[in-house]
Protein backbone atom coordinates (compact mmCIF):
# COMPACT_ATOMS: atom_id res chain seq x y z
CA UNK A 1 0.00 0.00 0.00
CA UNK A 2 1.08 3.56 -0.71
CA UNK A 3 0.24 6.72 1.21
CA UNK A 4 -0.53 9.72 -0.99
CA UNK A 5 -1.68 13.23 -0.17
CA UNK A 6 -4.57 14.65 -2.20
CA UNK A 7 -5.56 18.28 -1.64
CA UNK A 8 -3.97 18.16 1.80
CA UNK A 9 -5.64 14.91 2.84
CA UNK A 10 -3.78 11.62 3.25
CA UNK A 11 -5.30 8.51 1.65
CA UNK A 12 -4.13 4.93 1.24
CA UNK A 13 -3.88 3.52 -2.25
CA UNK A 14 -2.57 0.41 -3.96
CA UNK A 15 1.02 0.99 -5.05
CA UNK A 16 1.26 1.01 -8.86
CA UNK A 17 -2.49 1.38 -9.46
CA UNK A 18 -3.88 4.02 -11.80
CA UNK A 19 -4.28 7.35 -10.00
CA UNK A 20 -7.75 8.19 -11.34
CA UNK A 21 -9.14 4.89 -10.05
CA UNK A 22 -7.87 5.59 -6.53
CA UNK A 23 -9.22 9.15 -6.60
CA UNK A 24 -12.68 8.03 -7.70
CA UNK A 25 -12.66 5.17 -5.18
CA UNK A 26 -12.12 7.75 -2.44
CA UNK A 27 -14.99 9.95 -3.69
CA UNK A 28 -12.62 12.64 -4.97
CA UNK A 29 -14.23 14.38 -7.94
CA UNK A 30 -11.89 14.26 -10.91
CA UNK A 31 -13.31 15.40 -14.29
CA UNK A 32 -12.91 12.88 -17.11
CA UNK A 33 -14.45 12.05 -20.47
CA UNK A 34 -12.44 9.25 -22.09
CA UNK A 35 -11.70 7.13 -19.00
CA UNK A 36 -14.24 4.48 -18.04
CA UNK A 37 -13.69 1.59 -15.58
CA UNK A 38 -14.87 -1.00 -18.11
CA UNK A 39 -12.88 0.45 -21.02
CA UNK A 40 -9.69 1.58 -19.30
CA UNK A 41 -7.59 4.59 -20.16
CA UNK A 42 -7.28 6.33 -23.49
CA UNK A 43 -5.68 9.63 -22.51
CA UNK A 44 -7.19 11.76 -25.25
CA UNK A 45 -9.54 14.15 -23.43
CA UNK A 46 -6.94 15.53 -20.94
CA UNK A 47 -9.73 16.53 -18.53
CA UNK A 48 -8.31 14.51 -15.62
CA UNK A 49 -5.23 16.75 -15.29
CA UNK A 50 -3.78 17.04 -11.76
CA UNK A 51 -0.76 18.77 -10.29
CA UNK A 52 1.86 16.44 -8.84
CA UNK A 53 4.58 17.92 -6.70
CA UNK A 54 7.96 17.46 -8.37
CA UNK A 55 6.55 17.34 -11.91
CA UNK A 56 7.14 20.28 -14.25
CA UNK A 57 3.68 20.25 -15.76
CA UNK A 58 0.18 18.83 -14.99
CA UNK A 59 -0.27 15.08 -15.53
CA UNK A 60 -3.31 13.07 -16.63
CA UNK A 61 -4.57 10.95 -13.74
CA UNK A 62 -5.76 8.14 -16.03
CA UNK A 63 -2.18 7.32 -17.07
CA UNK A 64 -0.26 8.07 -13.86
CA UNK A 65 0.72 5.16 -11.59
CA UNK A 66 0.43 5.65 -7.84
CA UNK A 67 3.65 5.76 -5.85
CA UNK A 68 4.23 6.23 -2.15
CA UNK A 69 4.60 9.81 -0.97
CA UNK A 70 2.91 11.50 -3.95
CA UNK A 71 1.50 14.97 -3.23
CA UNK A 72 -1.39 15.76 -5.58
CA UNK A 73 -3.58 18.80 -6.14
CA UNK A 74 -6.86 18.36 -8.02
CA UNK A 75 -7.99 21.96 -7.56
CA UNK A 76 -6.45 25.37 -7.32
CA UNK A 77 -5.88 28.36 -9.57
CA UNK A 78 -3.30 26.72 -11.85
CA UNK A 79 -5.00 23.38 -12.43
CA UNK A 80 -8.44 24.98 -12.78
CA UNK A 81 -7.02 27.23 -15.51
CA UNK A 82 -5.79 24.14 -17.39
CA UNK A 83 -9.21 22.47 -17.15
CA UNK A 84 -10.89 25.70 -18.25
CA UNK A 85 -8.70 25.84 -21.36
CA UNK A 86 -9.44 22.21 -22.21
CA UNK A 87 -13.18 22.85 -21.84
CA UNK A 88 -12.90 25.91 -24.03
CA UNK A 89 -11.31 23.75 -26.71
CA UNK A 90 -14.10 21.14 -26.39
CA UNK A 91 -16.76 23.84 -26.78
CA UNK A 92 -15.28 25.71 -29.77
CA UNK A 93 -17.53 23.85 -32.23
CA UNK A 94 -20.21 22.69 -29.79
CA UNK A 95 -23.75 23.86 -30.75
CA UNK A 96 -24.67 24.71 -27.11
CA UNK A 97 -28.15 23.26 -27.69
CA UNK A 98 -28.69 22.06 -24.12
CA UNK A 99 -32.39 23.11 -24.03
CA UNK A 100 -33.26 20.48 -26.66
CA UNK A 101 -30.67 17.84 -25.71
CA UNK A 102 -31.82 14.61 -24.06
CA UNK A 103 -28.59 14.47 -22.06
CA UNK A 104 -29.35 17.77 -20.31
CA UNK A 105 -29.42 17.13 -16.58
CA UNK A 106 -27.03 14.17 -16.70
CA UNK A 107 -24.31 15.60 -18.95
CA UNK A 108 -20.68 15.58 -17.80
CA UNK A 109 -19.87 18.51 -20.09
CA UNK A 110 -22.54 20.61 -18.38
CA UNK A 111 -21.34 19.61 -14.92
CA UNK A 112 -17.68 20.35 -15.57
CA UNK A 113 -18.50 23.65 -17.25
CA UNK A 114 -20.47 24.78 -14.21
CA UNK A 115 -17.45 23.87 -12.04
CA UNK A 116 -14.60 25.50 -13.93
CA UNK A 117 -15.87 26.74 -17.31
CA UNK A 118 -15.68 30.15 -18.97
CA UNK A 119 -18.99 31.97 -18.91
CA UNK A 120 -18.20 34.31 -21.81
CA UNK A 121 -17.25 32.88 -25.19
CA UNK A 122 -14.12 34.29 -26.80
CA UNK A 123 -14.90 32.75 -30.19
CA UNK A 124 -15.58 35.23 -32.99
CA UNK A 125 -15.21 32.87 -35.97
CA UNK A 126 -17.88 30.57 -37.45
CA UNK A 127 -18.22 27.16 -35.84
CA UNK A 128 -17.24 24.05 -37.77
CA UNK A 129 -20.68 22.51 -38.28
CA UNK A 130 -21.18 18.74 -38.39
CA UNK A 131 -24.14 16.49 -39.09
CA UNK A 132 -27.02 16.28 -36.62
CA UNK A 133 -29.48 13.45 -35.86
CA UNK A 134 -27.58 10.77 -37.79
CA UNK A 135 -29.19 7.34 -37.49
CA UNK A 136 -26.42 4.87 -36.64
CA UNK A 137 -28.81 1.92 -36.35
CA UNK A 138 -29.80 -0.17 -33.31
CA UNK A 139 -31.94 2.66 -31.85
CA UNK A 140 -28.90 4.96 -31.57
CA UNK A 141 -28.92 8.53 -32.86
CA UNK A 142 -25.71 10.58 -33.28
CA UNK A 143 -25.37 14.36 -33.14
CA UNK A 144 -21.80 14.76 -34.38
CA UNK A 145 -21.48 18.40 -33.34
CA UNK A 146 -21.96 17.51 -29.65
CA UNK A 147 -19.26 14.83 -29.61
CA UNK A 148 -16.06 15.38 -27.56
CA UNK A 149 -14.31 12.43 -29.27
CA UNK A 150 -13.68 10.53 -26.05
CA UNK A 151 -13.92 7.33 -28.19
CA UNK A 152 -15.74 5.38 -25.47
CA UNK A 153 -18.23 4.13 -28.07
CA UNK A 154 -15.45 3.13 -30.46
CA UNK A 155 -13.62 1.22 -27.75
CA UNK A 156 -16.84 -0.48 -26.65
CA UNK A 157 -17.46 -1.96 -30.11
CA UNK A 158 -13.78 -2.83 -30.42
CA UNK A 159 -13.01 -4.33 -27.01
CA UNK A 160 -16.35 -5.39 -25.50
CA UNK A 161 -18.62 -6.54 -28.35
CA UNK A 162 -15.70 -7.00 -30.78
CA UNK A 163 -18.00 -6.01 -33.65
CA UNK A 164 -15.94 -2.97 -34.76
CA UNK A 165 -18.79 -0.93 -36.26
CA UNK A 166 -17.60 2.52 -35.08
CA UNK A 167 -14.50 4.55 -35.78
CA UNK A 168 -13.13 8.10 -35.87
CA UNK A 169 -13.24 9.58 -39.38
CA UNK A 170 -11.15 12.51 -40.78
CA UNK A 171 -8.52 14.50 -38.85
CA UNK A 172 -8.12 17.59 -36.61
CA UNK A 173 -11.25 19.59 -35.75
CA UNK A 174 -13.14 17.96 -38.63
CA UNK A 175 -12.94 14.53 -36.92
CA UNK A 176 -16.21 12.78 -36.10
CA UNK A 177 -17.56 9.39 -35.02
CA UNK A 178 -19.22 7.27 -37.70
CA UNK A 179 -19.97 3.72 -38.73
CA UNK A 180 -17.79 2.25 -41.43
CA UNK A 181 -19.12 2.60 -45.00
CA UNK A 182 -21.97 0.24 -45.78
CA UNK A 183 -22.45 -0.86 -42.16
CA UNK A 184 -24.84 -0.01 -39.36
CA UNK A 185 -24.40 -0.22 -35.62
CA UNK A 186 -25.84 -3.69 -35.15
CA UNK A 187 -25.07 -5.90 -32.16
CA UNK A 188 -27.15 -7.12 -29.19
CA UNK A 189 -25.49 -4.59 -26.84
CA UNK A 190 -25.32 -1.54 -29.12
CA UNK A 191 -27.43 0.78 -26.95
CA UNK A 192 -24.82 0.68 -24.19
CA UNK A 193 -22.92 3.34 -26.14
CA UNK A 194 -25.70 5.73 -25.09
CA UNK A 195 -24.87 5.20 -21.41
CA UNK A 196 -21.15 5.37 -22.10
CA UNK A 197 -21.39 8.70 -23.95
CA UNK A 198 -20.60 11.41 -21.35
CA UNK A 199 -22.32 14.13 -23.40
CA UNK A 200 -25.39 14.36 -25.66
CA UNK A 201 -23.80 13.01 -28.84
CA UNK A 202 -25.31 9.52 -28.66
CA UNK A 203 -28.96 9.36 -27.66
CA UNK A 204 -31.69 6.74 -27.74
CA UNK A 205 -34.23 6.95 -30.55
CA UNK A 206 -36.62 5.17 -28.24
CA UNK A 207 -36.28 7.74 -25.42
CA UNK A 208 -35.53 10.82 -27.56
CA UNK A 209 -37.67 13.83 -26.57
CA UNK A 210 -39.95 11.67 -24.38
CA UNK A 211 -39.15 13.06 -20.92
CA UNK A 212 -36.75 15.38 -19.09
CA UNK A 213 -34.43 13.36 -16.88
CA UNK A 214 -34.95 15.55 -13.81
CA UNK A 215 -38.62 14.49 -13.75
CA UNK A 216 -37.70 10.79 -13.73
CA UNK A 217 -37.62 8.79 -10.52
CA UNK A 218 -35.14 5.88 -10.54
CA UNK A 219 -35.92 2.56 -8.85
CA UNK A 220 -33.58 -0.43 -8.49
CA UNK A 221 -34.80 -3.67 -10.04
CA UNK A 222 -33.74 -6.93 -11.68
CA UNK A 223 -34.20 -7.35 -15.43
CA UNK A 224 -36.61 -10.22 -16.11
CA UNK A 225 -35.54 -10.73 -19.73
CA UNK A 226 -33.42 -13.83 -19.08
CA UNK A 227 -31.83 -15.89 -16.32
CA UNK A 228 -28.81 -13.57 -16.05
CA UNK A 229 -30.92 -11.19 -13.94
CA UNK A 230 -29.00 -8.00 -14.68
CA UNK A 231 -29.26 -5.13 -12.20
CA UNK A 232 -31.13 -2.18 -13.70
CA UNK A 233 -32.45 1.27 -12.89
CA UNK A 234 -36.12 1.74 -13.75
CA UNK A 235 -36.82 5.38 -14.63
CA UNK A 236 -40.47 6.33 -14.31
CA UNK A 237 -42.68 9.38 -13.81
CA UNK A 238 -46.30 10.15 -13.03
CA UNK A 239 -47.47 13.29 -14.79
CA UNK A 240 -50.46 15.25 -13.59
CA UNK A 241 -53.78 13.52 -14.34
CA UNK A 242 -51.93 10.51 -15.78
CA UNK A 243 -50.88 7.08 -14.58
CA UNK A 244 -47.26 6.28 -13.75
CA UNK A 245 -45.23 5.41 -16.86
CA UNK A 246 -41.91 3.59 -17.14
CA UNK A 247 -39.78 5.48 -19.67
CA UNK A 248 -36.59 3.46 -19.76
CA UNK A 249 -34.37 0.81 -18.23
CA UNK A 250 -30.69 1.62 -17.63
CA UNK A 251 -27.91 -0.71 -16.44
CA UNK A 252 -27.00 -0.46 -12.77
CA UNK A 253 -23.42 -1.41 -11.97
CA UNK A 254 -23.19 -4.86 -10.45
CA UNK A 255 -19.68 -6.27 -10.36
CA UNK A 256 -20.89 -9.84 -9.78
CA UNK A 257 -23.61 -10.08 -12.43
CA UNK A 258 -23.61 -7.66 -15.36
CA UNK A 259 -20.87 -5.12 -14.71
CA UNK A 260 -21.80 -1.81 -16.38
CA UNK A 261 -23.91 -3.18 -19.22
CA UNK A 262 -27.21 -4.78 -20.23
CA UNK A 263 -28.38 -6.15 -23.57
CA UNK A 264 -30.70 -4.18 -25.85
CA UNK A 265 -33.45 -6.79 -25.50
CA UNK A 266 -33.53 -6.30 -21.73
CA UNK A 267 -33.23 -2.52 -22.04
CA UNK A 268 -36.27 -2.26 -24.31
CA UNK A 269 -38.34 -4.79 -22.35
CA UNK A 270 -39.62 -1.89 -20.21
CA UNK A 271 -42.37 -1.44 -22.82
CA UNK A 272 -44.31 -4.43 -21.52
CA UNK A 273 -44.77 -2.53 -18.25
CA UNK A 274 -46.83 0.11 -20.08
CA UNK A 275 -48.36 -1.63 -23.09
CA UNK A 276 -50.78 -4.51 -23.53
CA UNK A 277 -51.78 -4.52 -19.86
CA UNK A 278 -54.75 -6.48 -18.55
CA UNK A 279 -57.04 -3.81 -17.08
CA UNK A 280 -60.12 -5.79 -16.08
CA UNK A 281 -61.06 -9.05 -14.41
CA UNK A 282 -63.10 -11.59 -16.40
CA UNK A 283 -65.45 -14.38 -15.39
CA UNK A 284 -66.40 -16.78 -18.20
CA UNK A 285 -65.33 -14.23 -20.80
CA UNK A 286 -67.36 -11.34 -19.36
CA UNK A 287 -65.93 -8.31 -17.57
CA UNK A 288 -66.35 -8.53 -13.82
CA UNK A 289 -65.93 -6.26 -10.85
CA UNK A 290 -62.39 -6.67 -9.59
CA UNK A 291 -63.26 -7.35 -5.91
CA UNK A 292 -65.88 -9.94 -6.88
CA UNK A 293 -63.37 -11.76 -9.13
CA UNK A 294 -60.88 -11.97 -6.25
CA UNK A 295 -63.53 -13.52 -3.98
CA UNK A 296 -64.62 -15.86 -6.78
CA UNK A 297 -61.06 -17.13 -7.29
CA UNK A 298 -60.69 -17.66 -3.56
CA UNK A 299 -63.87 -19.73 -3.53
CA UNK A 300 -62.69 -21.78 -6.53
CA UNK A 301 -59.46 -22.72 -4.76
CA UNK A 302 -61.32 -23.72 -1.62
CA UNK A 303 -63.89 -25.64 -3.65
CA UNK A 304 -61.41 -27.69 -5.70
CA UNK A 305 -58.71 -28.06 -3.01
CA UNK A 306 -56.78 -31.27 -3.79
CA UNK A 307 -58.21 -31.27 -7.32
CA UNK A 308 -56.18 -28.11 -8.04
CA UNK A 309 -52.91 -27.69 -9.92
CA UNK A 310 -50.97 -24.44 -9.50
CA UNK A 311 -48.93 -23.80 -12.65
CA UNK A 312 -46.48 -21.07 -11.70
CA UNK A 313 -44.14 -18.88 -13.74
CA UNK A 314 -40.34 -18.73 -13.32
CA UNK A 315 -40.81 -14.96 -13.57
CA UNK A 316 -42.23 -14.82 -10.05
CA UNK A 317 -40.07 -13.81 -7.11
CA UNK A 318 -38.65 -16.24 -4.56
CA UNK A 319 -41.08 -14.93 -1.93
CA UNK A 320 -44.09 -15.47 -4.20
CA UNK A 321 -42.98 -18.97 -5.17
CA UNK A 322 -42.36 -19.88 -1.51
CA UNK A 323 -45.85 -18.67 -0.52
CA UNK A 324 -47.49 -20.49 -3.44
CA UNK A 325 -45.83 -23.67 -2.23
CA UNK A 326 -47.35 -22.99 1.22
CA UNK A 327 -50.76 -22.55 -0.42
CA UNK A 328 -50.41 -25.87 -2.26
CA UNK A 329 -49.55 -27.59 1.01
CA UNK A 330 -52.51 -26.03 2.82
CA UNK A 331 -55.15 -27.04 0.27
CA UNK A 332 -53.38 -30.30 -0.66
CA UNK A 333 -52.95 -29.12 -4.26
CA UNK A 334 -50.19 -29.88 -6.75
CA UNK A 335 -47.70 -27.21 -7.86
CA UNK A 336 -45.52 -27.18 -10.98
CA UNK A 337 -43.10 -24.70 -12.57
CA UNK A 338 -42.73 -26.22 -16.05
CA UNK A 339 -42.02 -23.52 -18.63
CA UNK A 340 -40.57 -23.84 -22.13
CA UNK A 341 -39.39 -20.25 -22.49
CA UNK A 342 -35.98 -21.14 -23.94
CA UNK A 343 -34.37 -19.71 -27.06
CA UNK A 344 -31.06 -21.29 -28.05
CA UNK A 345 -30.46 -18.50 -30.58
CA UNK A 346 -30.79 -15.81 -27.90
CA UNK A 347 -27.94 -16.75 -25.56
CA UNK A 348 -24.32 -15.69 -26.04
CA UNK A 349 -20.99 -15.79 -24.20
CA UNK A 350 -21.36 -12.32 -22.67
CA UNK A 351 -24.59 -11.62 -20.76
CA UNK A 352 -27.59 -13.09 -22.56
CA UNK A 353 -28.81 -16.56 -21.59
CA UNK A 354 -31.01 -18.95 -23.55
CA UNK A 355 -33.31 -19.36 -20.54
CA UNK A 356 -35.54 -16.29 -20.88
CA UNK A 357 -36.89 -16.39 -17.34
CA UNK A 358 -35.22 -14.70 -14.34
CA UNK A 359 -36.00 -17.07 -11.49
CA UNK A 360 -36.07 -20.71 -12.58
CA UNK A 361 -33.38 -21.45 -9.99
CA UNK A 362 -35.78 -20.58 -7.15
CA UNK A 363 -38.28 -23.17 -8.38
CA UNK A 364 -35.55 -25.81 -8.50
CA UNK A 365 -34.11 -24.91 -5.07
CA UNK A 366 -37.55 -25.03 -3.44
CA UNK A 367 -37.89 -28.59 -4.79
CA UNK A 368 -40.91 -27.75 -6.94
CA UNK A 369 -41.38 -30.11 -9.88
CA UNK A 370 -40.75 -28.40 -13.20
CA UNK A 371 -40.54 -30.92 -16.02
CA UNK A 372 -43.12 -31.79 -18.67
CA UNK A 373 -43.20 -35.38 -17.44
CA UNK A 374 -43.98 -34.16 -13.90
CA UNK A 375 -46.74 -31.96 -15.27
CA UNK A 376 -48.29 -34.84 -17.21
CA UNK A 377 -48.37 -36.92 -14.04
CA UNK A 378 -49.61 -34.15 -11.73
CA UNK A 379 -52.47 -33.03 -13.97
CA UNK A 380 -54.14 -36.43 -13.89
CA UNK A 381 -57.53 -36.33 -12.14
CA UNK A 382 -57.24 -32.54 -11.61
CA UNK A 383 -60.33 -30.40 -12.16
CA UNK A 384 -58.89 -26.89 -11.83
CA UNK A 385 -55.60 -25.42 -13.11
CA UNK A 386 -54.57 -21.95 -11.97
CA UNK A 387 -51.95 -20.20 -14.10
CA UNK A 388 -50.03 -17.69 -11.98
CA UNK A 389 -47.85 -15.07 -13.68
CA UNK A 390 -48.49 -16.67 -17.07
CA UNK A 391 -51.27 -17.22 -19.60
CA UNK A 392 -49.98 -20.05 -21.82
CA UNK A 393 -53.09 -22.21 -21.55
CA UNK A 394 -51.99 -24.37 -24.48
CA UNK A 395 -49.51 -25.99 -22.07
CA UNK A 396 -52.33 -27.97 -20.44
CA UNK A 397 -54.61 -28.04 -23.48
CA UNK A 398 -51.91 -30.07 -25.23
CA UNK A 399 -52.21 -32.56 -22.38
CA UNK A 400 -55.95 -32.97 -23.06
CA UNK A 401 -56.99 -31.19 -19.87
CA UNK A 402 -60.68 -30.27 -20.09
CA UNK A 403 -61.37 -28.96 -16.59
CA UNK A 404 -61.69 -25.40 -15.28
CA UNK A 405 -58.91 -22.88 -15.83
CA UNK A 406 -58.01 -19.71 -13.95
CA UNK A 407 -55.39 -17.14 -15.01
CA UNK A 408 -53.56 -14.54 -12.95
CA UNK A 409 -51.46 -12.34 -15.24
CA UNK A 410 -50.66 -8.71 -16.02
CA UNK A 411 -50.74 -9.21 -19.81
CA UNK A 412 -53.80 -8.71 -21.97
CA UNK A 413 -54.16 -11.85 -24.08
CA UNK A 414 -56.46 -12.77 -26.94
CA UNK A 415 -58.00 -15.89 -25.41
CA UNK A 416 -59.16 -14.30 -22.14
CA UNK A 417 -62.70 -15.50 -22.90
CA UNK A 418 -61.56 -19.14 -22.53
CA UNK A 419 -60.70 -19.38 -18.80
CA UNK A 420 -63.39 -19.56 -16.16
CA UNK A 421 -61.73 -16.62 -14.41
CA UNK A 422 -59.02 -14.07 -15.22
CA UNK A 423 -57.56 -11.76 -12.54
CA UNK A 424 -55.05 -8.96 -13.32
CA UNK A 425 -51.95 -8.92 -11.15
CA UNK A 426 -49.29 -6.27 -10.55
CA UNK A 427 -46.47 -6.40 -13.12
CA UNK A 428 -42.76 -6.99 -12.52
CA UNK A 429 -41.83 -3.38 -11.67
CA UNK A 430 -44.71 -3.13 -9.20
CA UNK A 431 -43.68 -6.07 -6.99
CA UNK A 432 -40.55 -6.17 -4.86
CA UNK A 433 -38.90 -9.55 -4.46
CA UNK A 434 -35.85 -11.79 -4.52
CA UNK A 435 -34.43 -13.50 -7.61
CA UNK A 436 -31.73 -16.14 -8.01
CA UNK A 437 -29.91 -16.00 -11.32
CA UNK A 438 -28.34 -18.72 -13.45
CA UNK A 439 -25.02 -18.51 -11.58
CA UNK A 440 -26.61 -18.69 -8.12
CA UNK A 441 -26.46 -14.98 -7.22
CA UNK A 442 -29.30 -14.01 -4.88
CA UNK A 443 -30.50 -10.48 -5.64
CA UNK A 444 -33.29 -8.22 -4.43
CA UNK A 445 -35.50 -6.10 -6.68
CA UNK A 446 -36.88 -3.21 -4.61
CA UNK A 447 -38.93 -1.57 -7.38
CA UNK A 448 -42.61 -1.11 -6.44
CA UNK A 449 -44.19 1.36 -8.83
CA UNK A 450 -47.82 2.00 -7.92
CA UNK A 451 -50.28 2.14 -10.80
CA UNK A 452 -53.89 3.28 -10.96
CA UNK A 453 -55.12 0.21 -12.85
CA UNK A 454 -56.92 -2.48 -10.89
CA UNK A 455 -54.55 -5.34 -10.08
CA UNK A 456 -53.54 -7.41 -7.09
CA UNK A 457 -50.13 -8.32 -5.71
CA UNK A 458 -49.69 -12.08 -5.52
CA UNK A 459 -48.59 -11.90 -1.88
CA UNK A 460 -51.73 -9.92 -1.00
CA UNK A 461 -53.96 -12.47 -2.70
CA UNK A 462 -52.24 -15.39 -0.98
CA UNK A 463 -52.70 -13.73 2.41
CA UNK A 464 -56.46 -13.74 1.86
CA UNK A 465 -56.43 -17.54 1.68
CA UNK A 466 -53.60 -18.32 4.10
CA UNK A 467 -54.90 -15.68 6.54
CA UNK A 468 -51.60 -15.18 8.36
CA UNK A 469 -50.88 -11.49 7.83
CA UNK A 470 -47.87 -12.12 5.57
CA UNK A 471 -47.98 -9.63 2.70
CA UNK A 472 -44.43 -8.23 2.56
CA UNK A 473 -41.08 -9.74 1.66
CA UNK A 474 -39.67 -9.19 5.16
CA UNK A 475 -42.53 -11.17 6.70
CA UNK A 476 -42.14 -13.97 4.16
CA UNK A 477 -38.49 -14.35 5.13
CA UNK A 478 -39.22 -14.31 8.87
CA UNK A 479 -42.10 -16.78 8.44
CA UNK A 480 -39.73 -19.55 7.35
CA UNK A 481 -38.04 -18.70 4.06
CA UNK A 482 -34.84 -17.67 5.87
CA UNK A 483 -34.55 -21.25 7.20
CA UNK A 484 -34.32 -22.81 3.75
CA UNK A 485 -31.04 -24.71 3.56
CA UNK A 486 -29.93 -23.31 0.21
CA UNK A 487 -29.95 -19.73 1.56
CA UNK A 488 -27.23 -20.71 4.05
CA UNK A 489 -27.92 -18.03 6.69
CA UNK A 490 -28.33 -15.24 4.10
CA UNK A 491 -30.68 -12.53 5.34
CA UNK A 492 -32.92 -10.19 3.36
CA UNK A 493 -31.00 -7.16 4.60
CA UNK A 494 -27.79 -8.65 3.20
CA UNK A 495 -29.09 -9.08 -0.35
CA UNK A 496 -30.66 -5.64 -0.32
CA UNK A 497 -27.16 -4.18 -0.25
CA UNK A 498 -25.37 -6.57 -2.62
CA UNK A 499 -25.69 -9.76 -4.67
CA UNK A 500 -24.62 -12.88 -2.77
CA UNK A 501 -23.70 -16.17 -4.40
CA UNK A 502 -24.99 -19.43 -3.00
CA UNK A 503 -23.65 -22.92 -3.59
CA UNK A 504 -25.82 -24.84 -6.02
CA UNK A 505 -25.48 -28.59 -5.82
Amino acid sequence: MATITVDGKEIYAKDGSVLIEELLANDINIPHFCYHPALGKDGNCRMCMVEIEGKKRPQIACDTPVSDGMIIRTKGENINRVKRQILELELINHPIDCPICDQAGECSLQNYYMDVGLYDSRLDTPKNKKRKHTDLGANVMLDQDRCVLCTRCVRFTKNITKTHELGVVVRNDHSYISTFPGTKLSNPYAMNVIDLCPVGALTSKDFRFKQRVWFLKPEVAICDGCSRGCSINVDHNREKYKDDIVYRYRPKYNKEVNGYFICDYGRLSYKKENDNRLKNAYIRGMESEFEYAILKLERLLKRYNSKTLLLISPNLSLEEIYRLKKLAQKIDAQINGFDENFDENFGDDFLRKSDKTPNRKSIELLNIKNTKEDLQEQIKNKEFVLFIGREDMQTVENLDFDGSIGVMTYKDFKEKNKPDIVVPIVSHTGRAGTFINCDGFVQFSSCEIKRDMQSVKILDFLEIILNDGVTECEKVWSSGLNKEEFLNSISLSMIKSKSIKIEIK
